[in-house]
C-alpha cells in the first residue's frame, strides 16, 4: 500500500474518530454552575475542548488504522468473507446455483 493511500485512509478514520469523540466529557453551562450567556442555548457546551478532541482522535484514529492495516497486511476478513445478501459464494469463485 503506498504511503499515500496510507494517510488518506487515516484521514477518515481521525474524522470519524473525532466525530465520536465529540459528545464525551462535554457539560453545560448548568452542570458546571457557571453564568450562561443571554439567548444561549440550554444545551450549549461551557467546557469545549477542540485540542483534548483533537487528541482523542489521534488516539483512536491510529488504534483503529493499525487494525485496519494489520488486516490488510494478514487478509484477515476479505471483501468475500462479507457476503450481505444471498447466499455464500463457492469457493471456486463461481456463483452460486
Amino acid at each position: 500500500m503506498k504511503w499515500t493511500s496510507m494517510l488518506a485512509i487515516w484521514s477518515l478514520f481521525w474524522v470519524m474518530s473525532a466525530v465520536l469523540m465529540l459528545p464525551f466529557g462535554v457539560k453545560t453551562h448548568d452542570e458546571l454552575g457557571i453564568d450562561k450567556v443571554p439567548g444561549q442555548a440550554e444545551s450549549a457546551p461551557g467546557n469545549f475542548n477542540p485540542v483534548r478532541i483533537a487528541k482523542r482522535a489521534t488516539m483512536l484514529s491510529l488504534v483503529l488504522f493499525g487494525l485496519y492495516y494489520a488486516n490488510y497486511v494478514n487478509g484477515w476478513v476479505l471483501p468475500q468473507d462479507v457476503n450481505l445478501f444471498g447466499k455464500p459464494p463457492n469457493f471456486d469463485g463461481t456463483k452460486p446455483g
